[in-house]
């Protein structure tokens, strides 16, 4: 009878030790999941701000000397990621592929222009910099027209704005959310340990003798949860990678390194921290008060 009560007591002790292992993995997983967000939401919207395009279109009385002079000096610029100059006949295939028809059967002749096609970097892709480009491009007698999606522009800067506050304010909330995740779970685990932490009290143990075994099984638990999101978290960043090439999300591998330690360091913290408060709460209670 003690042999078969023994063994689902070891049985309930295994279930509780994966659910709490399950329950961190799972909390860190996200929590570091929202890490890399954080880590690379610039790099994204960096990203998609440089796909933004100011395009010079030039006279058909320009020369080839002061289109090599303009494409140059705009390579040059400090604010300027790549150039691209398209003649009006690349344009115009352009277009046919595009459109699927030779526009030209129609129109007789090739109404476009040759043009330049400016890429911006990131940090300059704002309407007074745009403004500022554009005015000092259309200085050039040979310039007929610069044209850019301003509005396009104003309305990332701004949703680039909200979506980092509310990433920051989602990443505070998540976090306190996961610390009270991983304490139920491991409060849960003492709980069922309660009636044996009480007898070692009233056999005279301290408490910090107590208390030690509970730490160190809930900081391995910890750190095992901590393992396995971290290798989730590492098949999800090598397929993004994989997939989203250009956004390079392996360029910088010392934050990589420095988010999976963080991931890693809190698994083994919050453990600790959460076990140490609920040994001491069952070790402050008096012996009826085990039942309730």
């Amino acid at each position: 009878m003690s042999s078969s009560f023994e063994k689902h007591q070891k049985r309930r002790l295994i279930s509780s030790y994966f659910s709490v292992v399950l329950s961190i993995a799972l909390v860190l997983f996200l929590l570091g999941l929202l890490g890399m967000l954080i880590l690379n939401a610039k790099k994204v919207s960096d990203h998609f701000k440089e796909q933004v395009v100011v395009t010079i279109y030039l006279k058909d009385t320009a020369k080839e000397v002061e289109t090599k002079q303009l494409e140059k000096s705009l390579a040059m610029a400090d604010y300027v990621k790549s150039t691209e100059y398209v003649s009006k006949e690349q344009a115009a295939e352009f277009m046919k592929a595009e459109n699927g028809e030779d526009f030209m059967d129609f129109v007789g002749y090739n109404p476009l222009q040759n043009s330049i096609d400016v890429h911006l970097k990131a940090d300059f892709v704002t309407s007074e910099h745009l403004e500022k480009i554009s005015t000092e491009a259309l200085t050039k007698t040979f310039v007929d027209e610069v044209t850019y999606d301003n509005d396009l522009v104003n309305l990332m800067n701004d949703n680039v704005k909200k979506i980092s506050f509310w990433v920051l304010v989602i990443s505070g909330i998540f976090t306190f959310i996961a610390v009270l995740l991983i304490n139920s779970s491991i409060r849960l685990a003492v709980y069922s340990k309660r009636f044996t932490i009480k007898t070692m009290q009233m056999v005279g143990a301290t408490k910090q003798f107590i208390r030690r075994p509970f730490v160190w099984k809930s900081v391995r638990l910890g750190m095992i949860g901590a393992i396995l999101a971290l290798i989730g978290m590492a098949i999800v960043l090598y397929y993004l990678n994989k997939t989203f090439v250009e956004l390079e999300l392996l360029s910088n591998p010392i934050l990589v390194v420095l988010l999976f330690a963080f991931v890693f360091t809190l698994g083994i913290i919050i453990t600790w921290i959460s076990t140490h408060i609920a040994t001491q709460r069952f070790l402050n209670l008096r012996t009826d008060e085990l039942y309730y």
